[in-house]
């Protein structure tokens, strides 16, 4: 997560045009007595805290919301530094405040509670964030109702809870209810339930559900248009989103036609060499990269030439327009040679690469962006790896004697001047029976398209990379791996 003066709770956000953006999808913020949003990590609040003092220090007595109101702040403040042990401290401190001064089933109590859960959330503790974040709930379900509007908060902790920890199938429940309390209190189109169809989004790509993570990406469009123009520039960034989102979920054909929108609409808003072309051109491009899966039907054969025409067009609009910048150039020429290492045509790539690596060489305030995009290497092309084997797969029913248990396994790897993978060794499976998912490790390493890495202005290659993949599975069928696997020893024996 990246330190920010204010943490957004809980969108399981998509910055979709790379598959890493993807897997940081949570967030998190405490909450006030009130029960709104607080800022954190603000000058004023960090001078207020060393003017109050530790609340643990003061006497009982003394206690007030105002009090409580700081440590509930604190805790904010810690999780956006990523101090866990020093918020968790402060967020028990809170629970005992709060049992002081109002009782034990007060709406303080359960707002302390999701703060604990918050930061049990960040430090892995699944379970005994969901057993908070539902305390947190059964006591505003008893002070209020089942669709009172303060249970939102604990409702998103708890679905993101159960995501993380292997779960989505309660995750998606747990976000239908929420989406539902929404509906009661503000109305069936109200807008703040975009949030919440983003993480539920995000709950179905996972759960393979593809077809329904795009129908809720057009209830979110929807969503959006009832507030603007059809053809209006506001429009843009619900059609950006969206674009990610149909990327996600394979819906290639149809991302291309609203990247295709977007154009339209900024060339009749700005004109046709429009410095904010550069974006939607580039994403248009990166497309054709990308075999479409929707529908029976589905365009099987990447045309990975077809987005060349973006690219240099984006080029072109980058080099040419009066206001241009180094930053937009670097964006649209990378692009161009990431196109090429995709078609084979390394000397070409490598050859734009060299013409970037001049650009951002000019000035030293450009050297953290030569480091971040050329001196590492950087995937350009990836599937992604199971995340649920066997019965662990989140559509199967739950069975309490049967857990779903967490496993993992590293490699590690080279990469050729060429952006391609070799040397692959497995080196650690835990547990090791899963034979499968290691050889499909193996394989998607030796697929996928890498830039490759420079130093002192020449493309070299990078030895021993590691890939680490996490991955769910059933105790039964671990149990049931090894018992073959005893067989076969037994029946070799013999």
């Amino acid at each position: 997560m990246k330190k920010s003066k204010s943490i957004a709770y809980l969108l399981l956000l998509l910055a979709a045009a790379t598959q890493a953006a993807a897997d940081d999808d949570l967030a998190v913020t405490a909450t006030d007595p009130k029960g709104t949003d607080v800022p954190v990590a603000e000058q004023d609040l960090e001078a207020e805290m060393q003017e109050m003092g530790p609340a643990a220090v003061r006497d009982p007595d003394e206690i007030s919301l105002d009090l409580l109101d700081a440590e509930f702040r604190r805790v904010g403040m810690l999780v956006a530094d990523r101090a866990y042990d020093e918020a968790d401290a402060v967020a028990k401190r809170a629970i005992e405040m709060a049992i002081r001064l109002k009782g034990p089933r007060s709406a303080e109590m359960a707002k302390a509670l999701t703060n604990l859960a918050i930061v049990q959330h960040y430090t892995a503790q699944y379970n005994a964030a969901e057993q908070n974040f539902q305390s947190a709930i059964d006591i505003i379900e008893d002070n209020e109702d089942r669709l009172n509007s303060q249970l939102l908060n604990p409702l998103k902790g708890l679905a993101a809870s159960q995501l993380e920890g292997g779960r989505p199938d309660l995750a998606s429940s747990t976000l239908q209810r929420a989406v539902h309390v929404t509906h009661v209190n503000d109305g069936p189109h109200n807008p703040g339930q975009v949030e919440l169809l983003d993480s539920l989004t995000e709950v179905n790509v996972r759960m393979g559900l593809h077809e329904e993570a795009n129908d809720l990406q057009e209830t979110v469009y929807a969503l959006n248009v009832r507030q603007f123009e059809s053809d209006s520039v506001e429009l843009i960034p619900s059609l950006m989103k969206r674009a990610q989102w149909q990327h996600r979920i394979g819906f290639i054909n149809e991302e291309r036609a609203t990247y295709r929108r977007v154009i339209r609409i900024y060339e009749a808003n700005f004109g046709k060499a429009a410095l904010q072309l550069i974006r939607p051109l580039v994403l248009l491009g990166k497309s054709f990269s990308y075999l479409d899966m929707s529908g029976e039907q589905a365009f099987r054969e990447a045309t990975f030439s077809g987005g060349e025409i973006y690219f240099k067009r984006a080029v072109r609009i980058a080099a040419e327009h009066p206001d241009t910048n180094w930053e937009m150039q670097t964006v649209a020429a990378l692009a161009l040679g990431d196109h090429y290492m995709h078609i084979g045509n390394t000397p070409r790539a490598t050859q734009t690469y060299l013409s970037v690596w001049d650009l951002l060489s000019e000035d030293e305030a450009r050297l953290d962006m030569r480091r971040e995009q050329l001196e590492g290497n950087m995937v350009l092309k990836m599937e992604p790896l199971p995340q649920y084997l066997g019965n662990a797969n989140p559509e199967v029913a739950p069975n309490d004697g049967d857990p779903v248990l967490q496993g993992s396994l590293s490699l590690t790897y080279d990469i050729s001047i060429r952006g391609r993978a070799s040397g692959v060794k497995l080196l650690e499976a835990d547990p090791p029976e899963f034979l499968e998912i290691q050889k499909d490790a193996q394989r998607e390493l030796r697929r996928r398209i890498f830039r490759p890495r420079f130093s002192e202005a020449q493309v070299v290659s990078s030895i021993g990379q590691m890939f680490t993949h996490t991955f769910f599975y059933r105790l039964s069928d671990l149990e049931a791996l090894r018992a073959d696997s005893s067989a076969s020893e037994s029946e070799e024996s013999e």
